[in-house]
């Protein structure tokens, strides 16, 4: 691994057309550039394709990246990776989601809360798919599409253009992400079923549904509580 001076300098020799330099800090920012990816993998893009729009996010920011910009390079890699597969993404209508899609969100959301008054409980996928007569993986793609890729890249409200990526410190393995949050010590405070949700859904990259079946309660139930979960933590770091 290269200290930051070291990095600093091949930095600058790549900006100055030294392509070795540039090899070399591309292979040592790969494991960054993967764990960022991982959070796109199921969004219809392979993944030597995201790896690929990936390494065009870090070949912008070292062209752009300014050693006077005071912060870490693997920092400001962050930003401009995540932001070149949201651009393709969007560019390319991968994760365009239809009217008709936003519409039944809408609708299953308001059902949600008129059923839950009536019978203090979540409806199951099973119970919304029936009221709307639609199919059940249309109701899961429905709930979804309200929803950002990747909820731990949310932006925070400090005026700083942060994500809550931004609090992690710089990593080069992607299994050692929690290890180095800064928001370790909080998530130690969340009770046993909101870390499990957490570790489950981030870490070891559980689906809802996979979650769901080892909390023994249903997806909708573990959608609705992962949102109260994200949304707490990033109100703590704020």
């Amino acid at each position: 691994m290269l200290d930051n001076a070291q990095i600093l300098d091949l930095v600058e020799k790549a900006q100055n057309g030294d392509q070795d330099a540039k090899e070399v800090l591309l292979k040592e920012n790969s494991p960054l550039i993967k764990c960022l990816i991982k959070r796109f993998k199921d969004k219809g893009i392979e993944y030597d394709d995201l790896y690929q729009i990936g390494c065009m996010g870090f070949l912008k920011a070292l062209n752009n990246f300014k050693i006077d910009y005071n912060v870490k390079f693997s920092t400001y890699v962050v930003p401009m990776v995540i932001g070149e597969i949201k651009r393709f993404m969007r560019d390319d209508g991968a994760i365009k989601v239809s009217r008709v899609l936003k519409s039944l969100n809408l609708q299953i959301n308001k059902y949600i809360e008129q059923f839950y008054g009536e019978k203090q409980r979540n409806p199951s996928i099973e119970e919304i798919a029936e009221h709307f007569k639609v199919d059940q993986q249309e109701v899961v793609l429905a709930m979804d599409s309200s929803r950002m890729p990747v909820s731990l890249y949310s932006p925070l409200d400090d005026g700083e253009d942060l994500m809550l990526v931004d609090r992690v410190e710089g990593q080069d393995q992607s299994r050692d992400m929690f290890e180095n949050l800064a928001l370790k010590d909080i998530l130690h405070k969340l009770d046993k079923r909101d870390q499990k949700i957490i570790l489950l859904r981030f870490y070891y990259d559980k689906t809802q549904s996979e979650i769901a079946k080892q909390l023994k309660i249903s997806q909708v139930q573990v959608s609705r509580l992962e949102n109260r979960i994200l949304e707490n933590l990033r109100k703590k770091l704020i």
